[in-house]
């Protein structure tokens, strides 16, 4: 759960000083609302809005879960109370619940093309999300069925393309190892010369960088020949869009990372219904 401080940073954005409009013409009552699905997916961010909602006096009850799958129509939350709350939250919990669902439900239809052709590969989120925004991004990820892959740069030691500009491949591998015995090293490679020598270096995992899925197969093919492929994870990434995707999936490859599953989020369409007195 993503904790309410965190949350609560997105109302005072939005409200700084109040919603002068529902205070203008909104009487002091009370009602209930519905927030529904507008299209087809999995839905996330439920957690969320509820703990938004609930902070400010409204009663929820969750029709749907995070990780759920949604069709257009479908109820998610069922609120009631105070008219004017559930009017100053309603925005940001739209926001929240439609970007996290993007997310989730684009992250879902890329990890069901890659298990229909290798149940071995998992497809993994990047940094390349929204400043302030990385906690929700990643879970929406992972309710998505991807891995959030590295959460910040002191979750992981992965050396790239600039590290390399100013340290030697095997020194910097050798560097990071003397640095620290409990973490795995990961190394970013654009050419199969570079990922044996890091694999010979004792890189734990192997990122090739925008390679051709025949420049992935020749890499491939000189670590099993050096007897080194079965002790490294090899990850993928770089310029891999839904097209090309399922042909680097079908590769001998354990792991597929995407900004695109964060970078270039298409909101999913939700909304929020007053409902009637009568209703």
């Amino acid at each position: 759960m993503i904790p309410l401080e965190y949350l609560l940073r997105f109302i005072e954005e939005d409200t700084p000083y109040g919603d002068i409009t529902s205070e203008a013409v909104i009487p002091d009552c009370c009602c209930r609302a519905v927030i529904r699905a507008e299209q087809n997916g999995i839905i996330a961010g439920i957690a969320e809005a509820s703990a938004l909602f609930s902070h400010f006096g409204i009663a929820v009850k969750q029709k749907k879960m995070d990780g759920d799958t949604v069709r257009s129509d479908d109820v998610v939350l069922s609120l009631s109370g105070n008219a004017r709350a559930i009017l100053l939250v309603e925005r940001t919990a739209l926001n929240i619940i439609g970007r996290m669902s993007g997310i989730a439900t684009q992250t879902k239809k890329f990890s069901d093309i890659v298990a229909s052709v290798n149940s071995r590969c998992r497809i993994a989120a990047t940094r390349k999300t929204a400043p302030g925004l990385r906690a929700l991004d990643k879970k929406a990820v992972q309710l998505g069925g991807g891995d959030p892959h590295r959460m910040s740069l002191s979750d992981g030691i992965l050396i790239k393309d600039n590290h390399l500009a100013l340290v030697p491949l095997s020194k910097a591998i050798q560097a990071a190892k003397a640095a620290s015995a409990y973490r795995k090293i990961e190394v970013e490679v654009e050419t199969p010369r570079d990922a044996l020598t890091a694999a010979k270096t004792g890189a734990d995992i192997i990122l090739l960088d925008n390679m051709t899925p025949l420049l992935v197969k020749t890499t491939l093919a000189n670590l099993k020949r050096a007897g080194l492929r079965d002790h490294v994870t090899i990850e993928l990434s770089g310029g891999i869009t839904e097209t090309t995707l399922p042909e680097y999936a079908t590769l001998d490859v354990d792991t597929i990372s995407m900004g695109a599953l964060t970078h270039t989020v298409r909101n999913f369409s939700i909304t929020l219904e007053i409902l009637p007195d009568d209703h």
